[in-house]
């Protein structure tokens, strides 16, 4: 017996494994997804420090130029592709069917295929590595003629192009899949006016998915072709073609990496005040204007080129601040009145919307051609995109983090080790990019493996690399806070925050069809908080704090405390 003990053992585990990894359930991919896809971030990390390890100092000599050109093109690949985007449809797979009342997602087994795919292309990219010429060092957008064979030879480019191809069509797949659930599987009474507000935004995020990651595939599929020898880009006007079909991706994905850490941050809030999310056909609306509007911008990345209509763009960018200023107007008023907990998600949340406000602002300024000739390919861009990817993106997805970490796992995150997180990254991150501001407005170019001696470069560059070092410190606190939360449980509950949508209506973790007993009636986008509120009717009483497991009746222990 004990001498089959270990090998039963192992085959249980290896059992075990495989089945996780070829699971249907939603649950599995989306959570599969997400640790990937966190994988990679820890990578694109690693990358991040040793650039700016390079660059604390003029003349530092870190790593070689060619190897800096390798991490500057490998660390936005890894980030865009590999961990920001496909972190949000893995929020969409997860909690999507969750929030709708159904009991999977639509096509379920499509779904787990476009995962592999995703996850082969992504592991296809990093294998350049691996190459004698090292990995695609043409940057993110891999320009042409700089990407073409002649300017960067080698398999590590082919790998890349490979990589972004597979990468972008897992994506379109599972965005083509989430937008069928929303359409086909949403429970009776939930009609798209009472959808909640995060899967809104998971619908207009799949919307552009599926509109412009095709282009994406297929500019890599000529770009690819160029590399073998097709001429497919001939000359100045083969450049501006490249760019715009390069963009006409580049410019909706930068909403994809952003909507649906918006919808995490806004229920975040609305649960942390108490209050349901103020003015919410506005904020449909508005989503939906933004949803167009970045279809139709591509071109202002491409402004210095002389190859694009700057007067049009100009004014399409511009109007973006519409759209979004009705999301900020909805945010305080939300605000407004409630009754605030500042937990470590609402922290998150709160940062989110503030340092998006500096992404967005910068926006603003770089969306006019005048003062973009001044900008363009200075560090004032690093900064802009940095503050809406990471000091936006990233604080809303850790928002979303510490708020549905219960319903993942059973159990809560420790608030002690989160308010310390978001503290290390709130310093870090404005260490590390405010000063790129400037930077660019003293003329540091961006894109650089060296740089000379001007005064105030060096100080703020080693203020940056400073920075970097206390964002790693961060993420190392936030990993630590989900191990010491595993190993040493702190029972959640169904429902420990009172949330007001549908997931919060099952157990947690969810079981594999999410719904064992009947749902609430949803009469509104918040069913859970109308339930309560019913009930406090009943009552004649003000609303009782119950969790939704309770079928919000009767008392409850006073865990809104501080």
């Amino acid at each position: 017996m004990s001498a089959t003990a270990p090998a039963v053992t192992t085959v249980s585990r290896a059992s075990s494994v495989f089945g996780a990894a070829a699971s249907t359930d939603h649950k599995r991919i989306g959570l599969n997804m997400g640790l990937a896809s966190l994988v990679f971030f820890l990578g694109g990390g690693v990358m991040a420090l040793l650039m700016r390890t390079q660059l604390a100092q003029p003349h530092m000599q870190f790593v070689s130029d060619a190897t800096y050109n390798e991490l500057f093109t490998m660390h936005g690949s890894t980030m865009i592709f590999l961990f920001v985007t496909p972190m949000a449809m893995a929020l969409a797979i997860y909690l999507v069917p969750l929030q709708i009342g159904a009991s999977s997602i639509a096509a379920p087994r499509m779904v787990l295929a476009a995962f592999w795919i995703w996850l082969s292309g992504g592991i296809i990219m990093q294998l350049g590595w691996l190459t004698q010429e090292g990995a695609g060092r043409s940057g993110w957008f891999a320009y042409v003629p700089l990407s073409n064979s002649a300017n960067t030879p080698g398999v590590g480019q082919d790998l890349w192009t490979v990589g972004v191809i597979l990468a972008a069509a897992g994506l379109t797949i599972i965005g083509g899949c989430v937008l069928a659930t929303i359409a086909r599987r949403r429970a009776p009474g939930m009609s798209v006016m009472r959808m909640p507000v995060f899967t809104w935004t998971q619908l207009v995020s799949a919307l552009m998915v599926v509109g412009s990651f095709p282009v994406l595939i297929l500019a890599m599929a000529l770009l690819y072709a160029e590399r073998l020898g097709a001429h497919v880009f001939i000359g100045y006007s083969g450049a501006i073609d490249y760019q715009d079909l390069f963009w006409f991706f580049g410019h909706p994905v930068v909403y994809v990496m952003f909507f649906p850490f918006l919808g995490a941050a806004a229920e975040v809030i609305a649960v942390n005040a108490h209050k349901r999310w103020f003015g919410y056909a506005a904020f449909v609306a508005s989503m939906l204007a933004f949803a167009a509007l970045s279809m139709s911008v591509w071109s202002h990345h491409m402004f210095t080129t002389g190859g694009v209509t700057n007067q049009y763009f100009a004014f399409t960018s511009t109007a973006l601040v519409v759209p979004a200023g009705v999301e900020y107007f909805d945010m305080i008023a939300t605000l407004i009145g409630g009754s605030i907990l500042l937990r470590t998600s609402m922290l998150f949340a709160l940062g989110f919307f503030l340092q998006f406000l500096i992404g967005g602002l910068s926006g603003i300024f770089i969306a006019s051609p005048v003062l973009d000739y001044h900008a363009e390919d200075s560090y004032m861009i690093v900064a802009h995109f940095h503050y809406t990817l990471f000091a936006g993106s990233v604080f809303g997805f850790f928002a979303g983090i510490y708020h549905w970490f219960p319903k993942v796992t059973g159990a809560r995150l420790r608030e002690g080790l989160g308010r310390l997180h978001f503290v290390l990254l709130l310093i870090g991150t404005n260490m590390t990019f405010l000063p790129m501001f400037f930077l660019g407005n003293y003329g540091m170019p961006r894109r650089i493996a060296d740089y000379p001696s001007h005064p105030g470069w060096g100080t703020l560059n080693l203020l940056e690399t400073a920075g970097a070092g206390v964002i790693a410190l961060a993420v190392a606190t936030f990993l630590v806070n989900v191990v010491v939360s595993l190993r040493h449980r702190d029972a959640a509950g169904e429902d420990p925050w009172l949330g007001h949508t549908l997931e919060w209506a099952t157990s947690s973790p969810p079981p594999r069809h999410n719904f064992e007993r009947a749902l609430p009636p949803i009469t509104s986008y918040a069913p859970l908080l109308d339930l309560r509120q019913r009930a406090a009717d009943r009552n004649g009483a003000a609303m009782t704090r119950v969790p939704a497991g309770r079928a919000g009746l009767g008392p409850t222990p006073q865990e809104d405390a501080p």
